[in-house]
């Protein structure tokens, strides 16, 4: 009887083990099932032909084949693994290069946005690395970007350089979206030991689309912190958009206002030479109004139409200056991934906003003159 009992017992142990090792790849399948992962290679490849009248000091006009067109040419590796629950880790890798002569981009590092995240579908999501800074997140998510079609920083997109050059390094970012709601906070550290507010920039981007509708209203407050002396660099924002049909009309005000000592801001992408090519320690306050019109026709066309005016307040008033510029831009869908353009811009520079840099941060020529045309055409794909 014993004997009978422990031979069952042991038939019962045998039978769980046959069906745990026959249950065990189906279970190691559903649960890598859950993990799945995807890897992206992606990319921009834009090339033109730009006309920039008074290119230089002297009065020439100058026609180049242009680094890039209506975006900067730059390829990147994006993935994203699924944790299950709703989580998932996410990275991003991209490299900014000019088309023409097939180097990467001088001004940037090789990897000019270098992230790693984590997100929930519930509680959003946080990125850490080199990204994008908070006052272009107000700007795109408040909807009143200049030519909204196209990525941004390209050679005529004057907004840009009133963000402070588009990225930080060193940053940790949240994003996350209430309803109709969407906010992004950043902090980028500074690494000095013992003034670790030296260098370091925070800041909060929001934006409000009631009910999902045609009606968009955003704004972004961003400080920073000089990398030597701690001096004050403060950005505000604050525009929306609203869209009939396939008609967009948008309006903005963007504010730089510096510290008489700001010079240089080592986490982003202009080091104290570039900051001063640019003249952007030559004032106290910048104050920039943009509005503009695109218009999509058929599911091929886009029109736009573009105003930026500039008022700037020296740190003396011989630093005082102004800038009218416009802009129109068609453009064609050749197929899903490749367009071709033409762009014509019109500049108007009083006072010591002449040899500023107001058209981009990757733009062809500074101002020499009080005035500049522009005529740019070119091909585009993404891939």
């Amino acid at each position: 009887m014993t004997s009978s009992r422990i031979s069952r017992k042991k038939s019962g142990i045998g039978n769980w083990c046959k069906l745990s090792f026959a249950v065990l790849p189906a279970a190691l399948s559903c649960a890598s099932s859950h993990a799945q992962s995807s890897v992206t290679l992606y990319g921009v490849a834009d090339v033109s032909l730009r006309y920039l009248s008074n290119a230089n000091k002297q009065g020439d006009g100058n026609f180049v084949m242009g680094p890039g067109g209506m975006s900067e040419s730059r390829w990147g590796i994006k993935g994203v693994e699924d944790l299950g629950g709703g989580w998932s880790t996410m990275f991003k890798l991209e490299n900014r290069f000019f088309l023409n002569n097939g180097q990467s981009d001088p001004t940037m590092p090789f990897f000019n946005e270098a992230q790693i995240g984590i997100q929930s579908t519930s509680y959003g999501q946080i990125v850490i690395g080199r990204q994008y800074n908070v006052m272009i997140e107000g700007i795109t998510m408040g909807g009143y970007s200049s030519n909204p079609w196209i990525p941004y920083d390209f050679s005529f997109q004057p907004e840009v350089t009133m963000t402070g050059g588009i990225w930080s390094s060193n940053q940790i970012q949240y994003h996350g979206k209430f309803k109709d709601l969407r906010i992004s906070t950043a902090y980028s550290f500074s690494g000095n030991a013992g003034r670790l507010s030296y260098g370091s920039q925070y800041g909060v981007a929001a934006a409000f689309v009631p009910g999902g509708g045609p009606v968009s209203i955003g704004g972004a407050f961003k400080e920073t912190k000089d990398s030597i002396n701690g001096s004050d660099a403060k950005a505000w924002t604050f525009g929306g958009s609203y869209t009939w049909d396939k008609t967009r009309f948008a309006v903005g005000y963007i504010v730089n206002q510096n510290d008489k000592g700001f010079t240089t801001f080592a986490n982003g992408p202009f080091a104290a030479p570039g900051l001063a090519a640019l003249k952007y320690s030559d004032f106290k306050r910048r104050r920039m109004i943009l509005g503009g019109i695109t218009q999509h026709v058929g599911s091929t066309w886009h029109f736009a139409a573009n105003v930026w005016r500039t008022l700037q307040d020296g740190k003396a008033q011989s630093q005082d200056g102004s800038a009218w510029q416009y802009q129109l831009v068609a453009d064609y869908d050749l197929s899903k991934r490749t367009d071709v353009y033409i762009e014509t811009d019109y500049s108007r520079y009083k006072g010591d906003l002449i040899g500023a840099q107001l058209q981009g941060v990757n733009a062809v020529g500074l101002a020499q003159k009080s005035t500049q045309i522009g005529v740019m055409t070119g091909i585009r794909h993404r891939f």
